[in-house]
């Protein structure tokens, strides 16, 4: 075996037990993540990414989350929305993650630690933990913010119930240039439309 098919088979190995790590952790986290990975390759590829372009995005949507292993239960598995104290404690996981995937030391593991690190970031500048804005925010990044939100809100969860398919897309609508890339919003209302990840109607 190569020096390079042996990084590849041990970076394999390696994500494949933090994936196991956050199921074990959250699985509602870890079947959360594996939507967005769906849906952001979806994207990836109405957008002509090339195979190792969309390696990558795929990498970091599958761990976008990963640094919730490094929030307490008690922020993590609330059946509520969040206090002050504990968005504080929440917008850490995007920091937490990246510091995991540094970890791994692989130059794949290391590019994705970038996108986990600013999926939270918004197009206006608001958004965490860096407040980038525009371009600044990598493109995956953007992609991953984008797949993340449509499945979080479609998905009911304790604090919310889920919505539909038009709801959904009102809601991204009205976040268009703030929180979301405009051009991606109108790329992904292509490719929603088809996917199989669409969620239902009322």
């Amino acid at each position: 075996m190569s020096a390079s098919n042996c990084c590849h088979t041990i970076l394999g190995g390696l994500t494949e037990s933090l994936a196991v790590a956050l199921g074990e952790r959250d699985q509602h986290t870890r079947q959360h993540s594996d939507r967005v990975v769906a849906l952001s390759v979806e994207l990836g590829r109405h957008c002509d990414f090339s195979g190792s372009e969309l390696d990558s995005l795929m990498l970091g949507a599958r761990f976008h989350d990963v640094g919730k292993i490094g929030i307490p239960d008690r922020v993590l598995q609330k059946p509520a929305p969040f206090d002050a104290e504990e968005w504080v404690t929440m917008k850490q996981h995007p920091v937490i993650g990246e510091r995991i995937l540094l970890a791994i030391g692989n130059k794949e593991a290391i590019e994705a630690a970038g996108i986990v690190r600013h999926h939270h970031e918004h197009f206006d500048g608001s958004g965490y933990p860096d407040g980038l804005a525009g371009s600044a925010i990598p493109v995956f990044a953007r992609i991953i913010s984008l797949a993340d939100s449509y499945d979080a809100i479609a998905v009911a969860r304790p604090y919310h119930h889920s919505r539909s398919h038009r709801q959904i897309m009102d809601i991204l609508h009205s976040e268009v240039g703030l929180k979301h890339d405009p051009d991606l919003l109108h790329a992904f209302c292509a490719v929603i439309e088809k996917s199989d990840r669409r969620a239902p109607e009322a």
